[in-house]
């Protein structure tokens, strides 16, 4: 194979060459002020304890509560960076893609009776000290179970496929659940669980509780692990998740499931 002789170009001719400024090619994004840390941070509580609230709402107790008068601009602003849709009076992490096929929901009425009858899944926004994170699981609806989750600092349906394929190496449902987000309405998430044989369900527009379980997962994972350590850095945050995982999954006794771990029941031990 012919070598070629390296030559190095100056910054300036390289800039010409591609059409763009020099200065861009050195600038570095600002991390976040910590005014931006300590409203998001406010914002990712409220809609823990109250995911059926939008915007205005939002906003109501951002100044009777937490003591912070936010515009509307302002509120919304944060919330599209957190991945909370505003539209709808529920969390959302990514708005509907015109283009995708929407699926019906199916869970109506339904009596779930075994594992694996239904997963469903779900982004929620992670605070740490100096930014944040995201964090996406599928969660098994009668045992409770954590089948599986992923940690990223942005909202690329990478992370998300990465979950899904770990969930499906082990297993696969009858049902998966998710909302109307883009990412879930993706060809890449949908084609994964048809291959696999699940039939894809979708949550109704602007109902908060129709992926109920999953809404109480995130609580319950923000408020036993997250808000307490309010982690350092990244790196922290995926260690100290996952080793909460591991202990909601297999020592933590569940109280709706006879105070047995969700291991057990998934397993049927």
């Amino acid at each position: 194979m012919a070598e070629f002789p390296s030559r190095d170009i100056p910054v300036s001719v390289q800039a010409d060459l591609l059409g763009i400024n020099r200065s861009s090619l050195y600038y570095k994004p600002l991390p976040p002020s910590d005014t931006d840390l300590t409203i998001k941070a406010a914002i990712d509580r409220i809609y823990t304890n109250h995911p059926e609230f939008g915007y205005r709402r939002v906003g109501v107790w951002l100044n009777k509560y937490e003591g912070l008068s936010i515009n509307r601009k302002a509120i919304l602003r944060h919330m599209r960076e957190m991945g909370i849709q505003a539209i709808y009076p529920r969390q959302k992490t990514s708005r509907p893609n015109p283009g995708n096929k929407i699926y019906p929901y199916l869970l109506s009425g339904l009596k779930i009776t075994r594992p694996d009858h239904v997963w469903s899944i779900d982004i929620t926004y992670i605070p740490i000290r100096r930014s944040w994170l995201y964090l996406v699981a599928i969660l098994d609806w009668y045992s409770r179970y954590v089948v599986a989750f992923a940690v990223d600092d942005t909202l690329e349906i990478g992370f998300i496929l990465d979950a899904c394929n770990a969930a499906l190496k082990s297993s696969s449902p009858e049902i998966m659940n998710s909302d109307q987000g883009s990412h879930f309405t993706s060809p890449k998430y949908t084609e994964l669980f048809i291959e696999a044989g699940s039939c894809i369900s979708m949550d109704h527009r602007g109902r908060a509780f129709d992926n109920i379980f999953i809404e109480r997962l995130w609580r319950t994972v923000k408020y036993e692990n997250v808000y307490l350590h309010l982690y350092e850095a990244p790196k922290d945050a995926r260690a100290g998740i996952s080793k909460y995982f591991y202990y909601y999954n297999n020592e933590r006794p569940h109280q709706s499931l006879g105070y047995r771990t969700p291991a057990e029941v998934y397993r049927g031990l």
